[in-house]
């Protein structure tokens, strides 16, 4: 098997085992059985079951909203992210309940980021603002964010991924453009 395709099963297969328990009783055993790779396997590709759900993790949220990072498309990042946790629910919240928030949180954080900086940088033309302005722009939308995110896991993602995302696209309408001219005013009386 190819390394990719090593890793692929591997997450499939801890993805198939968290359907039937807590992540904190699946065993590297357990894992490699399901895909039919050696435990040797197992380690040169990961360090132990966590280091394996924060790959999962971290390939399922990058690839989420890979191509929608502008002002206009966005709101289908965003869900595309939703939909990418909804899909993966098992882990999220085996991850968010028995290993590490933080885990959650800190993908979370920087994939809503990634959505996010373009979105601002976008939407910053012809704004006289500092790096660091739209810097702390971008990092309390994705603060806001991350907060409906983590209510959402919180309430075991009981709402749709399209309700969650129309619901924050229409709190925050034009409010990027409002934030940066704002953080704009800020800096000049500061200057």
């Amino acid at each position: 098997m190819k390394s990719d395709a090593t890793k692929q099963a591997l997450a499939n297969a801890l993805k198939q085992l968290l359907q039937k328990k807590q992540i904190t009783k699946i065993t590297i055993n357990d894992i490699t059985e399901a895909c039919g790779i050696s435990r040797m396997t197992f380690y040169y590709h990961f360090k132990d079951i966590y280091d394996l759900a924060d790959w999962t993790l971290q390939e399922a949220l990058h690839a989420a909203i890979a191509e929608n990072r502008t002002h206009d498309n966005w709101q289908q990042g965003f869900l595309n992210l939703l939909e990418a946790l909804k899909a993966h629910q098992s882990l999220i919240l085996n991850a968010y309940r028995a290993i590490d928030r933080e885990l959650v949180e800190r993908y979370m954080r920087r994939e809503v980021e990634a959505l996010l900086l373009p979105v601002v940088e976008e939407q910053a033309a012809g704004i006289k603002i500092s790096e660091k302005g739209k810097h702390r722009v971008a990092v309390f939308y994705a603060y806001a964010f991350m907060g409906v995110v983590m209510e959402w896991i919180q309430r075991n993602m009981a709402a749709s991924p399209q309700e969650v995302a129309a619901t924050t696209a229409a709190l925050i309408h034009g409010d990027f453009h409002n934030s940066l001219e704002n953080m704009s005013r800020y800096e000049a009386k500061k200057a």
